[in-house]
Order: C-alpha cells, then sequence, then structure tokens
C-alpha cells in the first residue's frame, strides 16, 4: 500500500484539490484530508492567458516558466496544508493544450521544484504515454471509479463535470468505456464572466432566468465532435469557433446561459454508451448547477444523483484519482485501456521525479 496526495488543478482554473488517499493501485484502503486552495486572481488571468496562447508558446517562453513555478508553489502549498504523512505525490498540472490528433498534450507543473519543496517524490506526466501511443490521453479516472463502485449495481455511468465534461460507463462484468461528451463549465463560466462580470453562474440563477433558444442551441449540436465514434477527448477551447458563429452573442445574459446549459445536458444525452445505465452519478463543479442538474434528469430520463449519494467525495474525486493513479504507475499497472481513451492495449504512464531529482520515465510499457 501506499499513502499518496493526489493533485488536481482544472480547466475552470479555479485552484488546486490535493487529497490524501492509501491504496495499492487496486483497491482503496482509507481516505483522508482533502483540501481545495484557489488561485489568486492575478495568477488566474495569467493562467487564462497562457491558456489562450498555448498553441503559439515556447516552452521556454520566460512567462509561461513564470506562471508554471507560481502554480506550482500552489501545489507545495496544499500538499502542505493536507499535513499528512505520504510516500508518493500524484501531479496532474494545468492542462494548456490537448491535441490528440496531433499526438500532443500539454500539462504545465514543475515536478522536480515540487518534490524539492515537499520532499517527496512525485509521479507526473499521466497522459503523454497515452496520447504517444496513439489513445486520447483522457479520460484517465474511469480505473478509479471502477475501483469505487465496486459494489454498486451496474451498468453505472459516471459524469464528471469539470470545464469539459466526461463520461466513465461500467459494464455488468466491469468493462470500461468512457470519453468527453461535451461541453461542461467551460463555455458557461466564460459567458457569465463576459456577460456579467462574475465567475460562475451561482446556484444557476442566471440560467434559471432564461430560456434555451432552439436554434442556437441546435447549431451548436450540429459540431461534427458528436458524430465522432468514441473515445474521443476534447480542449477546454474546442467549441470556441462554434460557439462564436452560433449566434449566443446576441442572446441577453439569461437565455445564453439556459442555451449553454442545455448544450452540456443535451451532449451528455446524445452520448453513445453500449447499454443505458441504471444510474447517472455526477462529480465536478456542475454537480452544484441546480439548473444544469435539472436539465440533466430531463434529458437522460434515470436518476441522476451527486457522486456525495452514495458516500464519493465530490470535490475531491479528481485529486483522490490522481493519488491512485500515481500508486498505479508506481505498480506498473495500467491507467488507460483501449475502451477509455483508444490506446492500442492496456498502457500505464507517469514519470517519477524523486526530491534529489533524480527521474525514471514510465512510459509505452504494457500491463505485465
Amino acid at each position: 500500500m501506499w499513502r499518496a496526495i493526489g493533485l488536481m488543478s482544472g480547466t475552470s482554473l479555479d485552484g488546486v484539490d490535493a487529497a490524501w488517499i492509501e491504496t495499492d493501485g487496486v483497491r482503496v484502503a482509507r481516505f483522508g484530508k482533502r483540501v481545495t486552495l484557489p488561485y489568486e486572481d492575478e495568477l488566474r488571468q495569467r493562467l487564462r492567458v497562457i491558456l489562450d496562447r498555448a498553441a503559439d508558446l515556447a516552452p521556454d517562453d520566460p512567462e509561461l516558466k513564470a506562471v508554471e513555478r507560481a502554480l506550482t508553489e500552489r501545489h507545495a502549498e496544499a500538499v502542505a496544508a493536507v499535513g499528512a504523512q505520504a510516500d508518493v505525490v500524484g501531479m496532474h498540472g494545468q492542462t494548456i493544450l490537448h491535441r490528440p490528433d496531433e499526438r500532443k498534450t500539454w500539462q504545465i507543473g514543475d515536478a522536480r521544484l515540487l518534490a524539492r519543496r515537499t520532499g517527496l517524490p512525485v509521479v507526473h506526466d499521466f497522459r503523454a504515454a497515452d496520447v504517444a501511443a496513439g489513445g486520447e490521453g483522457a479520460p484517465l479516472a474511469p480505473v478509479f471509479h471502477a475501483a469505487l463502485a465496486a459494489e454498486l449495481a451496474r451498468p453505472l455511468a459516471v459524469l464528471n463535470i469539470g470545464g469539459v465534461a466526461n463520461v466513465t460507463w461500467i459494464g455488468p462484468a466491469g468493462a470500461l468505456v468512457a470519453f468527453d461528451t461535451g461541453p461542461g463549465n467551460g463555455p458557461l463560466d466564460d459567458w457569465v464572466r463576459r456577460t456579467t462580470g462574475r465567475s460562475h453562474d451561482e446556484d444557476g440563477a442566471l440560467a434559471r432566468a432564461g430560456e434555451a433558444n432552439p436554434a442556437v442551441l441546435e447549431r451548436l449540436l450540429a459540431d461534427p465532435y458528436f458524430a465522432r465514434p468514441a473515445p474521443k477527448s476534447l480542449d477546454r477551447l474546442s467549441f470556441s469557433a462554434r460557439l462564436a458563429e452560433s449566434g449566443l452573442a446576441a442572446l441577453s445574459p439569461e437565455d445564453g446561459a439556459a442555451t449553454l446549459v442545455a448544450f452540456t445536458a443535451r451532449a451528455v444525452a446524445m452520448a453513445a454508451l453500449p447499454a443505458p445505465p441504471l444510474r447517472w452519478l455526477v462529480a465536478g463543479g456542475g454537480r452544484r448547477n441546480p439548473a444544469l442538474m435539472l436539465a440533466l434528469t430531463r434529458v437522460l430520463d434515470v436518476k441522476v444523483d451527486p457522486v456525495e449519494a452514495v458516500g464519493w467525495d465530490g470535490d475531491a474525486l479528481e485529486a483522490q484519482c490522481f493519488g491512485f493513479l500515481a500508486a498505479r504507475s508506481l505498480a506498473r499497472l495500467p491507467l488507460s485501456f483501449p475502451g477509455t481513451t483508444g490506446v492500442p492495449r492496456p498502457l500505464t504512464g507517469g514519470c517519477l521525479i524523486r526530491p534529489d531529482g533524480a527521474g525514471e520515465m514510465r512510459r509505452n510499457q504494457d500491463e505485465r
């Protein structure tokens, strides 16, 4: 068993989540403390600029390196705030570019600096091996969802709504299918920020005050992404061009928010799963938006609950996942599978960095 602290910084750019977990990479023995450290407004804005410019940035860009250092220092503070003994840290980093069709995925975060600051080995770079082998590199949470759901009725769907939304389908015999369904909170947060100056739609109030525009919604749902077979994955900005051309900008703040909520929910309903799930469990920030949860219940026509309904901690789930994946990487167990990322065979991944700066690559290794 390893005692691991997992770290996750999502596409919403809100902050870093940290969570302690004890696991052998197959079973979860115990959960421990979890914390969330928000990013200061200045760091969040600098990250947003980096995200928008990522396709044109060089790895040694001075602003990129400065932002990466500030991001890493915040991650180190999160590890310290957990305050529990650990054997390893699993750091996802901040995704700034994800183009698996070009064999590119880029997460920033200085693992060597984090290892020095914490005095702990750090496993990072979880997605690169999968993408290099022809996989989508995302989502990586399905194997963790399956471990948590071992005693739950199946088929089961676990929907994570962060900046992008993704689903894990767990079959009766444990088969895994996973992919990004479409937009999550990202376009809605951007819309609310642009039209009201607020960071997000608190309690779904803006969306609940408006009505979805059918014409704009149909243009959004006509994006070719939805016709692609799974596995498939998205970058947070994948729908930017479609959103700009949809007519969304002509809507009121309320109707625009309602339309984007409907866009997320309808995209989930269009997900082609092997069999209808008995239940949907929702994780991520989207589960806190009543307008979105109501929209999902209406379009899915089956029980839709936040993950807390089965005793999971929705605020810690992704951070716990990367602690779990760090243990799997150390055990040389697969992180991704043909049904979850489209990789040709079960594949482990991650790169281990020790506090003394020594590193050991764990890429392109098959399950043993």
